[in-house]
């Protein structure tokens, strides 16, 4: 039986994966959404779902109060040592942080800071045979001056303070053509230290390997997976893993644009050499390149799935597949159990979603996918508005918004600043306050929104093409607001449950 790549076709970015038994666990980047720190659970690398969401709030917490967009958590890793598990994860406007946990799927320990400074990011620890631990990290430019290097510092076996100097171990300056060297993964085989590491870029890289006697160097390297003749753009940074029958694999990331960065699975490799391929290789080969289907790991037999989209909202918390756009407030929205999501109407609305903190989203599919829900706005004060909403570094909404003449639905997309444009509006009739909206995402990000007040669907003629975010793929949202300035009442607006339809991987690949 074969699987298909993506295995993951939605923004899940700088993926690394641990295995524990017969457990694959997996954490990924997760910006300035919050929580954060989503953790996925697999037992064939094929077919994941989210257990559990490890940052409740992003520290500094008041700092994060705000869409900090492009900000917060960057590349995680996650490791097992001693019967805990740690994930590691760098801010780089504030250092690297760490949170522990017996059990992937929580409680985890409050974020501790391990390293302080600006620019550090994507830190990988390790434990070595004889007791020491190590971490290995690479830097932002935007931040710091400094790119391209890999720097290695000794740390305590309980990942809570230095014990070490820096060194840089690996400088992609003295390497030809290698230019932005980051997002190590460290490992040791077969008395070698390996250095899994990207290059070249988020949307045009390679994966490449070094290795060393010592810990501390000489590396030599080698590049192991690139895009070769295939369409997969930027093959690389992501995880090396062993199954239990001993096979092979790696997960990386691809760069898709406003779908974000989906994940792939491919096997791997060792030559007789003693070096790793990645992908599809000739036998004489030194890298591979992606595939597309491959047989599956050995057991895998569930069909192929990714995590859950829809909700029907007959829960009284929140899903771990729905995040905020900055640190939460537990008022922010109730869940009664009954099929409804209740969220709080607040005069925080300064005419641009991208700045409001309160849309609660997820990822847009990387495959045509169809969002429908239905709302409820009580009475309310002029420019209270609420709806469903496709967000990126641009967005367009379909909902309803309180008028002076009453109650109309609308849709609207934003044209620059604090502005947007209106591409259809009609107002309900009397004592009607519930609409159902629509939006429809094509394979190329381009969304169709419609509402139906009753009868059949009113679609909107004009079409938003979606917009990635900084960093990040779109999401598809939900909001509640009002005008800033208001009083700040109890109004909550009600919506009805989520319902996604996908298109399958084989439908979209025909």
């Amino acid at each position: 039986m074969d699987f298909t790549n993506p295995v993951l076709n939605a923004d899940w970015p700088d993926p690394d994966v641990v295995r524990v038994g017969d457990d694959y666990y997996m954490v990924v980047s997760s910006f300035n959404r919050a929580p954060g720190l989503p953790v996925l659970h697999s037992r064939d690398l094929v077919g994941w779902e989210v257990v559990a969401r490890a940052l409740p709030a992003l520290p500094p917490e008041a700092h994060y109060r705000l869409p900090r967009h492009g900000s917060g958590v960057w590349a995680p890793s996650i490791r097992h040592h001693d019967g805990t598990f740690h994930i590691t994860y760098p801010d780089p406007d504030h250092g690297i942080f760490v949170l522990s946990a017996a059990d992937p799927r929580g409680p985890w320990s409050p974020p501790r800071l391990l390293l302080a400074g600006i620019g550090l990011i994507d830190p990988c620890p390790f434990w070595d045979d004889d007791g020491r631990a190590y971490l290995v990290h690479g830097w932002a430019h935007s931040r710091s001056g400094l790119a391209n290097r890999l720097t290695l510092v000794e740390v305590d076996p309980g990942l809570t303070e230095l014990v070490g100097t820096p060194r840089t171990v690996i400088d992609g300056d003295e390497l030809p053509g290698h230019h932005t060297l980051e997002g190590p993964k460290i490992h040791r085989r077969d008395g070698w230290y390996w250095i899994f590491a990207p290059s070249g870029g988020v949307t045009t890289g390679w994966q490449s390997v070094f290795r060393a006697r010592d810990i501390t160097g000489p590396y030599e390297g080698r590049v192991v997976l690139t895009q070769g003749g295939t369409d997969v753009n930027g093959p690389h940074q992501g995880a090396w893993v062993e199954t239990p029958d001993g096979e092979h694999w790696f997960l990386h990331f691809q760069d898709r644009g406003v779908f974000g960065r989906v994940v792939h699975l491919q096997p791997m490799t060792w030559r007789p050499d003693g070096w790793p391929v990645i992908g599809a290789a000739a036998p004489d080969a030194t890298s591979g390149e992606p595939v597309r289907t491959h047989p599956r790991p050995t057991g895998s037999v569930l069909p192929q799935r990714e995590p859950e989209r829809g909700d029907d909202f007959t829960t009284t918390t929140l899903a771990p597949r729905w995040y905020w756009q900055a640190n939460p407030d537990p008022d922010w929205c109730l869940l009664p159990g009954d099929g409804t999501l209740h969220l709080r109407v607040l005069p925080d609305d300064v005419g641009d979603l991208r700045l409001l903190p309160r849309v609660l989203g997820q990822q847009l599919p990387g495959r045509p996918s169809t969002w429908t829900t239905s709302l409820t706005l009580g009475p309310a004060e002029p420019g209270t508005r609420a709806g469903l909403v496709v967000l990126g570094g641009e967005y367009a909404w379909v909902g309803l918004e309180e008028t002076p003449a009453g109650l109309h639905v609308v849709c609207r997309r934003s044209t620059g600043g604090r502005r947007e444009v209106t591409l259809a509006q009609e107002v309900l009739p009397p004592g009607t306050r519930t609409v159902a909206v629509r939006a429809h995402c094509d394979a190329e990000g381009v969304i169709a929104f419609a509402w139906r007040v009753h009868g059949a669907w009113r679609p909107v003629d004009s079409v938003f093409p979606a917009r990635a975010g900084h960093w990040i793929g779109a999401d598809v949202g939900l909001f509640a607001t009002a005008p800033l300035g208001l009083p700040d009442g109890k109004d909550h607006v009600a919506f009805a449950g989520v319902s996604v339809e996908l298109v399958n991987s084989e439908e979209v690949a025909k």
